[in-house]
């Protein structure tokens, strides 16, 4: 009998088999996504590897320029919001509508410190309100205090006191120590910004200015009479004195109005907008902290904003090129070197930076929840980046059956309002408080942060 016979593959050939194999599962694996291309309407790898964070929106070509806003539905966004009603915790009434209640939610709507009451009514209309603490990612406070304070609703001392008396009947927000709660609030003079726990809001521009037909046009830049201006009262601040100054030596290049805010010289909204729109450039110092309103206010009469406050910290960096569509200068060199520095940009230059700022102005609009590109969905991407699926903080410890406890071994299904502390803890807060609330700041993970304007 023959002995049987066995087939050896020349190296070449097993070779040539292999290659094919990987190019079948690569082929397989590039048409799987073009097809999941095609069927969802659009393809994000950067927002993927991101964790649905949203592109980077670009100003090269045509589809460079697309926002990430028209990318997407929606869909990419997962979360739960839970947010406390008026009268759920005894003095949140106060925290909204001063200590007489007073003060009305439509006073407070309008003018710079609106965005308080924009941000509440967000929430409450939101899809992704839920009813039930026990199911939310995030907490909303909602607290109306810079309004209250400047109404006269109630003092900075009323308002420490109050914030304590709030704080102590939230289990929720002894859980995390405020973690996953938060507030839209403010803090002068200094930036207490802190970009792993906080995200920063564009201001709350006149909603007569970024509707679909503002009651101010634009002006070509060949009718604009000045090269620059500063709208704002000086309020003894440096960077405004020195433009005052230099508005004073160069009236023809820099226009610095007194503003007026009563009698028959007072400055009416349309008035100023009238004036901002005038410039080919809109200076922004800093006021009582580093942000100011005049920075999101010169895109919607297509003035180039100039920003001169070094602190200052800006909304959706990962999807806005700032250094495309204004200009950021140091505080310490304002002078005529400023003036000369903006008088050598071209038109042309200009009318880039000003068409730029045209496509990214709808991410400062406080518009329904329905509009793609709106402050409300960029504000709830930077949410969503800073959920947690995992809460601690020093008032809580768990166990090896995963239940929370105090540090009396309560478990936290059990913590019952007022959640009391000794008397060392209870100093420490009033001291954290004076140092972060007297200015209106509660800080939190999910502090929503836009510092007092000026």
């Amino acid at each position: 009998m023959g002995s049987p016979t066995t087939k050896f593959r020349h190296p070449s050939s097993l070779l040539r088999h292999h290659l094919r194999s990987i190019l079948l599962v690569f082929t397989t694996f590039i048409l799987t996504h073009l097809l999941d291309r095609i069927s969802t309407g659009y393809w994000c790898p950067f927002a993927a590897r991101n964790h649905g964070s949203p592109e980077f929106i670009g100003f090269g070509g045509d589809d460079e320029s697309r926002f990430w806003m028209d990318r997407r539905d929606g869909s990419g966004l997962d979360m739960r919001v839970y947010v406390y009603d008026e009268d759920e915790i005894v003095g949140l009434r106060g925290l909204l509508y001063g200590r007489d209640g007073r003060t009305l939610a439509e006073s407070c709507v309008k003018g710079q410190w609106g965005t308080q009451v924009k941000i509440h009514r967000m929430f409450l209309g939101s899809r992704f309100r839920v009813r039930r603490k026990e199911e939310a990612d995030l907490f909303f406070v909602p607290t109306y205090v810079k309004c209250v304070r400047m109404l006269g609703g109630l003092t900075d001392r009323e308002i420490d006191k109050t914030f304590i008396k709030v704080l102590n009947q939230m289990p929720y927000f002894r859980r995390t120590g405020g973690r996953d709660h938060g507030d839209r609030t403010d803090k002068k003079n200094t930036s207490a910004f802190s970009t792993w726990k906080d995200i920063i809001i564009p201001g709350n521009v006149d909603d007569q200015m970024t509707s679909g037909a503002p009651f101010v046009q634009p002006l070509p830049l060949s009718r604009r009479k000045h090269l620059a201006n500063y709208l704002g009262r000086a309020q003894g601040k440096v960077g405004r004195l020195q433009l005052i100054e230099l508005a004073k030596k160069y009236p023809e290049k820099l226009e610095c109005p007194e503003l007026k805010f009563s009698g028959s010289d007072k400055f009416g909204r349309k008035e100023y907008f009238e004036h901002l729109r005038n410039s080919k450039f809109c200076l922004a110092p800093r006021g009582e902290s580093s942000w100011t309103l005049r920075f999101y206010e010169s895109f919607f009469v297509e003035c180039v904003p100039v920003l001169l406050s070094d602190q200052v910290e800006l909304p959706f960096q990962d999807v806005i090129d700032y250094s495309q569509i204004s200009i950021k200068w140091p505080s310490t060199q304002i002078g005529p070197l400023l003036l000369d520095y903006l008088e050598s940009i071209p038109d042309e230059m200009i009318e880039k930076m000003i068409e730029r700022g045209r496509r990214v102005r709808c991410l400062f609009v406080y518009a329904q929840e329905s509009q793609t590109c709106s402050a409300i969905n960029g504000i709830f991407w930077e949410l969503q980046k800073k959920i947690r699926r995992f809460h601690q903080s020093s008032e809580t410890f768990w166990l090896h059956n995963g239940s929370v406890v105090n540090r009396d071994l309560v478990p936290f299904s059990d913590w019952k309002p007022p959640i009391m502390r000794s008397y060392a803890e209870v100093g420490w807060e009033q001291q954290h408080l004076s140092d972060c609330l007297s200015n209106d700041m509660l800080r939190s993970v999910h502090t929503i942060q836009l510092p007092q304007e000026s």
